[in-house]
């Protein structure tokens, strides 16, 4: 039996839970069918907080209040983003929010629409 090391923090301390493998070292529970094929693909996917897969054009809604460094105020939960454009790195989405301007955020603080 080969070791399988977790896609997120690359242990090699993982057990299998019924049809999922979990890593002991970070929680990480997936499954390895999956993985490989998204592996094969070589294509970045970008989920929400919730698990949905996100594309260019897409409308999202922010989960939680963002402090914005120089604003006032937040950005407050619920606020809809329209029309996100997806790119690598730290923060995943460039966007306009409504009263703040040109943005970008990281996709775990949104949900899709």
């Amino acid at each position: 039996m080969t070791a399988v090391h977790c896609p997120k923090c690359d242990s090699e301390y993982t057990y299998e839970d019924g049809h999922m493998t979990v890593c002991s070292m970070c929680a990480y529970e997936w499954n390895p069918d999956e993985v490989e094929a998204e592996e094969e693909t070589n294509e970045v996917v970008y989920k929400d907080a919730f698990g949905n897969t996100l594309q260019d054009g897409d409308t999202v809604t922010v989960i939680k209040d963002l402090k914005v460094k120089g604003a006032s105020q937040p950005i407050k939960r619920g606020t809809t983003v329209k029309d996100i454009r997806l790119k690598e790195g730290d923060h995943d989405i460039d966007c306009k929010v409504p009263g703040f301007g040109a943005m970008e955020l990281k996709t775990q603080f949104v949900k899709k629409l």
